[in-house]
């Protein structure tokens, strides 16, 4: 249940405007009925609008007790007969529009404070230089130089290194560190995360391991969402690069030189290790692990778990350990299952 200690809805929203924020049609029902909320499809009520995506859920949709809720044309027929339908192409999608009208402070992400201005515990260096409308929260730190702009949040005790250009709409949180730089509009980088840092460089030998002066920065483009405790090091001596509108999970690891590209997805624990290059739109799951100067082509999909160790093709699909094609690895498990079963006279599953 949303509580609206913290997420108050700014609703009620009527069922045709539902409609219309979610680029959809009312396929049943009144468009003068009202939605307050949004739930789960198994905790709502009267006033809440719930959807249907995954199939999964299809008995919990049947027997929701939501006032309105959002499903493709396939499922019209399975919605309660007491609930107004909405029909989108992409329910989730839907879904998530509608949260952002009727929650915008959850869209909009706040400080700790939740108070707009600079806060008199701050300390923002005379010449930084920040524009209308930045919230400095208490602890922050702002260093020499700096340049913050318009409509940006940084959060209680979180440290914009010197130099560092971070720029419009955007909201650093609450421990945040960003040093060495260059970050585009609308970038949100959750608690805890540490940007900028020395990469992991030394000249290794029998005399010792030598440390390699790391020089270049990170440089990160616009709509950018990077989660919780995840570190990017600065590039050696180029840049570590994201791309525009790729989405980081929390406690992921990029090392330097890395080059992310455009609207690419790192799941959790994902680890990339130097210089390698992730072309636009890859997806890699959970708990993946990339060995440094490799490229991953654009739109690959790797599967949580992997180890690649060597370049991934444009538009294929990987997974295992080492990582390879789904399709090689999927005939792989079927031969080792046979030969199990012949070996043991059963068959294991």
């Amino acid at each position: 249940m949303t509580d609206p200690v913290f997420f108050a809805p700014s609703g009620p929203i009527k069922l045709a405007e539902v409609a219309r924020i979610a680029g959809g049609e009312v396929a049943r029902g009144d468009g003068e009925i009202a939605i307050g909320c949004v739930a789960a499809l198994d905790q709502a009520g009267p006033g809440d609008l719930s959807f249907l995506d995954n199939p999964h859920y299809i008995a919990a949709f049947r027997e929701t007790r939501a006032s309105v809720v959002i499903c493709s044309a396939a499922h019209v027929a399975d919605a309660p007969e007491n609930a107004a339908v909405v029909v989108a192409q992409q329910p989730y999608r839907a879904m998530a529009m509608i949260m952002q009208a009727l929650f915008p402070d959850a869209f909009r992400l706040k400080g700790a404070f939740g108070e707009a201005g600079i806060s008199p515990q701050a300390t923002v260096h005379p010449t930084a230089r920040l524009e209308e409308g930045v919230t400095v929260e208490p602890g922050a730190v702002i260093g020499a130089g700096a340049e913050i702009g318009a409509g940006s949040v940084v959060s209680a005790n979180a440290v914009v290194g010197r130099g560092v250009r971070f720029g419009r709409d955007g909201y650093i949180g609450a421990g945040v560190t960003l040093q060495y730089a260059l970050v585009g509009n609308r970038v949100i980088i959750h608690p805890g995360t540490r940007i900028g840092q020395d990469g992991f460089g030394f000249a290794m030998g029998p005399r010792g391991h030598l440390k390699v002066p790391q020089i270049g920065r990170v440089v990160i483009q616009d709509d950018v969402e990077i989660g919780a405790n995840v570190t990017i090091d600065r590039g050696s001596n180029r840049d570590t690069v994201i791309g525009e509108g790729t989405k980081i999970d929390n406690g992921v690891q990029i090392g330097h030189n890395v080059e992310v590209g455009r609207h690419c997805v790192l799941v959790a624990q994902v680890g990339i290790s130097g210089s390698t290059q992730l072309e636009d739109f890859v997806a890699i799951g959970g708990h993946t692990g990339l060995a440094g100067h490799i490229r991953i082509g654009m739109g690959a999909q790797i599967s949580g778990g992997a180890m690649v160790k060597d370049s991934i093709p444009a538009g294929t699909r990987y997974v295992g350990n080492p990582a390879k094609p789904i399709r090689e690895w999927t005939k792989e498990q079927m031969a080792l299952k046979r030969a199990v079963k012949q070996a043991t006279g059963r068959d294991e599953t």
